[in-house]
């Protein structure tokens, strides 16, 4: 059987990983009660020799998990190291099991996140001195928060546009003269919407990015083209991180999308969504991360939920890089089963997305009898719907009707959008 990506890059000989590592789970034998509990033989970690002994003794956890303790030991659960008195961050997650989770992080902790954030826009080319428009709303979600804070350490001149309109950010953006422009793959396609009903001229911009996070499509190329043109040639650049394990990885060098995780800061692995057991190199997978430096609120073996194909290498230096094709292919709590086909939203929407004409589009599901059943409606012209119609049959061999509707009729989106209902 082919040996998983992750088994691999493990048994390699990880003289600065490993060593750091285990005298992080050094500190949570003694502190952290939360994987104490979760993962008893912590206790021997020192007799430990790599990820490889890692992985095979030390247990996946998941979002339920984490929620549920966090239910039974209000309102900050058992997941952290130090007396509260040392985080000085507070920040929460989307509800799960119907309550949201708080996250807290030490002063440590944060520099870490901002380490990894630096990492992202040295990658994407944020300069000292530039422009840094945040076009986030700034509550308790984690969101921008590091970046915004990376790109102030970085020497930035950043702008936030939390409380504004769109229409007001948009004319912040142009008089401010942004150089780069920090938003989810989704707002990057209103805010040019929103430009056009308010008679705004983009053409005058002088942004050189849009670094976007927060969805699947990022690293779409007909997303990326469809955002570049309505921006009149603005680079995308994508992003990935998660409130539960922080900033995780830059877009790979060379601008054609994906995502490079950052090997010193995260242990990556790719297993079957169903069954847990590592996958072959290449093959779609849910990606599990395990955080190396957070370690006042650390996560190990976390079930991310994110789907994605994993690719290994060295680069010029000879670190190992883990490279996640095409980026986040979309998620695995997702996935709805029409007559028989797996559907999973980040697909179907890298099939709408080649259709510049369609501006919006929702998905409604519905349950007749034992099966379920999807229709879509689209804001374009009757003839795109159909062409549309057409392509999802030929991408999933299945008829999905695709219903035409007027342009402004369907709901828009600043933060993470959710077309499916």
């Amino acid at each position: 059987m082919e040996q998983s990506a992750d088994l691999k890059s493990a048994d390699q000989p990880d003289t600065i990983r490993w060593p750091k590592f285990q005298a992080m789970l050094g500190e949570l034998v003694e502190k952290n009660s939360f994987q104490q509990s979760h993962w008893p033989q912590i206790k021997n970690v020192s007799q430990l020799n790599g990820f490889v002994q890692f992985q095979e003794q030390c247990p996946f956890t998941t979002k339920d998990m984490l929620a549920k303790d966090r239910i039974d030991n209000p309102p900050y659960g058992t997941n952290l190291t130090y007396p509260l008195n040392q985080y000085t961050r507070f920040h929460q997650t989307s509800g799960t099991l119907g309550v949201p989770m708080a996250w807290l992080d030490t002063p440590g902790d944060w520099q870490w996140m901002l380490g990894n954030w630096d990492l992202v826009l040295e990658n994407a080319g944020v300069q000292k001195g530039e422009k840094c428009f945040f076009a986030f709303s700034f509550g308790p979600f984690l969101g921008f928060w590091t970046a915004h804070d990376a790109a102030t350490k970085r020497g930035c001149l950043c702008i936030p546009g939390g409380g504004q309109s769109s229409e007001q950010r948009l004319k912040t953006i142009l008089e401010q003269k942004a150089d780069h422009l920090f938003c989810t793959p989704t707002y990057a396609l209103r805010l040019p919407e929103v430009a056009e009903e308010a008679g705004i001229d983009l053409s005058d911009n002088h942004l050189r990015s849009i670094i976007v996070a927060g969805e699947t499509g990022g690293s779409q190329l007909s997303f990326r083209e469809k955002i570049a043109t309505q921006w009149h040639g603005v680079k995308v650049i994508d992003h990935y991180g998660m409130t539960e394990v922080g900033p995780v990885a830059y877009e790979i060098p060379g601008g054609q999308g994906g995502l490079r995780i950052i090997a010193d800061s995260y242990f990556p692995e790719v297993v079957d969504s169903k069954s847990g057991l590592p996958v072959a190199e290449g093959a779609l997978g849910e990606l599990v991360l395990t955080t190396l430096g957070r370690t006042g609120c650390p996560v190990l073996r976390y079930r991310t939920g994110d789907l994605v194909r994993l690719e290994t290498g060295m680069d010029q230096q000879g670190n190992p890089i883990f490279d996640l094709i095409g980026g986040i292919l979309g998620r695995t709590d997702d996935m709805v089963v029409v007559r028989g086909v797996n559907l999973y939203p980040a697909s179907v929407d890298a099939v709408i997305r080649r259709f510049n004409q369609v501006r919006e589009y929702r998905v409604y599901k519905e349950n007749t009898g034992s099966m379920v059943e999807i229709k879509i409606k689209v804001e374009a012209e009757p003839e795109i719907a159909k062409l549309v119609e057409t392509e999802l049959k030929d991408a999933f061999s299945l008829r999905i009707p695709v219903q035409s509707v007027e342009e402004g009729k369907l709901p828009r989106f600043e933060m993470k959008a959710k077309r499916w209902e």
